[in-house]
């Protein structure tokens, strides 16, 4: 049975209740979804490699690093060293050192990913697809939690699946941004393997991160008819 794979977005939860929500999602979540913006690639600022060092000894699952930031290679070896499993910059970006990027995040044993906004085609990124280890797909424009799902971003998620399944590529297909009970479906027919769960998914459905768990299951699967 196929598996999918959440992915809590960490701009989202309680940072008054940190500690007990990591313990939570240590033992629901397959990763944590880490934000790391600078305020000019986007006009907000998140989180930081300082905030992962302070909760890498907390953690028990891999943190999956988003820079939403102009200039991805000045933050890499932080990133590393923080402790990062999956880091993925956007292909907006990093044209002018994609494959040197993408070598130096794979040389330091980590994972390497890209993210592409809702109006950036799949072919942005078609001379090193294949050496990706997951695409995340925004579904809303990059920058701040709360937005408008963008239905166009499904026709690349099909794209990416379809390729993925006609040459054999290993890479995860991640969607990011108002990803809840009323996308789950169309999202998980697209093609979509890692859901990235914010606000509106999981911690605005309650107080208590573990029931908020349990009503994100029931909707994701009353929508698929799957077991995750």
């Amino acid at each position: 049975m196929k598996k999918h794979l959440f992915s809590p977005s960490l701009m989202c939860m309680n940072l008054m209740d940190i500690e007990n929500q990591l313990k939570v999602l240590n033992q629901r979540a397959d990763m944590v979804h880490i934000d790391i913006m600078d305020g000019h690639y986007v006009k907000n600022i998140t989180l930081s490699p300082y905030f992962m060092e302070q909760i890498r000894e907390s953690l028990t699952i891999p943190m999956d690093v988003h820079l939403m930031i102009e200039k991805p290679s000045e933050f890499i070896k932080m990133i590393i060293d923080a402790g990062a499993t999956y880091i993925s910059p956007h292909a907006e970006v990093i044209n002018s050192e994609a494959f040197r990027m993408i070598d130096t995040i794979k040389s330091a044993g980590c994972k390497a990913g890209i993210a592409l906004n809702p109006a950036t085609p799949l072919s942005h990124i078609q001379h090193y697809i294949h050496h990706l280890d997951k695409i995340t797909f925004m579904s809303v424009d990059p920058g701040f939690a709360g937005q408008k799902f963008i239905p166009e971003v499904l026709d690349k998620i099909r794209e990416a699946r379809a390729l993925k399944e006609k040459h054999g590529y290993n890479y995860l297909i991640e969607i990011d941004g108002s990803c809840n009970e009323k996308t789950f479906k169309i999202l998980e027919e697209a093609g979509v393997e890692v859901f990235i769960v914010g606000t509106s998914g999981l911690f605005n459905l309650d107080s208590d991160l573990n029931k908020a768990w349990d009503q994100m299951m029931e909707h994701f699967n009353s929508q698929v008819n799957a077991e995750v």
